[in-house]
């Protein structure tokens, strides 16, 4: 079992930037690949980005290329995502999730489909103001 704690949403500015942690306990952080998925009201889960338990490659959707980065401290079992140039269609509450990797694995086929994921924390808020 993998407990996830996300923290560091509140509400900004279009333009500012946040950045979110997701404090992990339980099982051996790094033998985790992890992601972070948003939702929006009366939308679907969305894929945001996805980082490899070394954290030797990531990967982000095409909405958020380029302003999001995803990063990892294994000594500290803590995921990030650094956001900036936030615009208005990135409110969402924001959760990241820990899936089992390794020779096909799920995640390895799929990392940006969120039934490949284990675990999931509780989310947190970003409002971007325009």
């Amino acid at each position: 079992q993998v407990q996830l704690v996300e923290s560091g949403g509140g509400l900004v500015q279009a333009g500012g930037s946040l950045r979110l942690s997701c404090a992990a306990s339980g099982r051996t952080f790094s033998n985790y690949a992890m992601g972070w998925f948003r939702q929006a009201p009366g939308k679907e889960r969305e894929f945001v980005a996805t980082i490899t338990w070394s954290g030797g490659s990531t990967w982000a959707a095409n909405s958020v290329k380029g302003r999001f980065t995803i990063s990892r401290d294994n000594d500290k079992n803590t995921l990030y995502l650094q956001m900036n140039s936030l615009k208005p269609e990135d409110t969402a509450v924001y959760y990241c999730a820990a899936a089992r990797h390794g020779p096909g694995s799920s995640w390895n086929a799929e990392p940006e489909n969120p039934s490949v994921y284990d675990y999931w924390g509780q989310g947190t808020q970003v409002t971007v103001s325009s």
